[in-house]
């Protein structure tokens, strides 16, 4: 018999709001800068296990951004695009992911045991409350 109970892990709320989706994990920090591309939402980090994949409509999934400040606004473009992650979970957040988080309005929690969070698992996150579920 198969658990249907989903795995909750709290984290602090960054940007409010509420997103479900397909986790999209990254298993090192992630420069939006050179390692997406704005105009087709696929990561290019060559550094990067899910390099390839788009961000779009995923929730994701990496430790923290790194890079430059000009990322916040290539998370916007993202946005403007209709290429957006629907919401961002992060081990630590930092300034850059956070300001384009906030400037796209895209719900973001941090400080979560990331390493729980199996790849392609669907998430429903609640940015307000600073939990996700891991659903089975």
């Amino acid at each position: 018999m198969e658990s249907h109970e989903a795995l909750r892990l709290t984290g602090r709320k960054v940007y409010g709001g509420r997103a479900r989706g397909k986790a999209l994990v990254c298993n090192k920090p992630l420069s939006f800068l050179g390692g997406v591309d704005p105009k087709t939402g696929i990561i290019q980090d060559k550094d990067q296990q899910v390099q390839g994949q788009s961000v779009a409509d995923r929730i994701l999934v990496f430790p923290r951004g790194r890079g430059s400040t000009v990322g916040s606004y290539v998370i916007y473009e993202l946005k403007c695009n209709g290429l957006a992650p629907a919401g961002i979970i992060n081990l630590e957040a930092e300034p850059i992911i956070a300001t384009g988080a906030i400037m796209s309005s895209i719900p973001m929690i941090d400080r979560v045991a990331i390493d729980k969070i199996p790849r392609d698992a669907f998430l429903e996150l609640d940015a307000d409350a600073g939990f996700v579920n891991v659903l089975p």
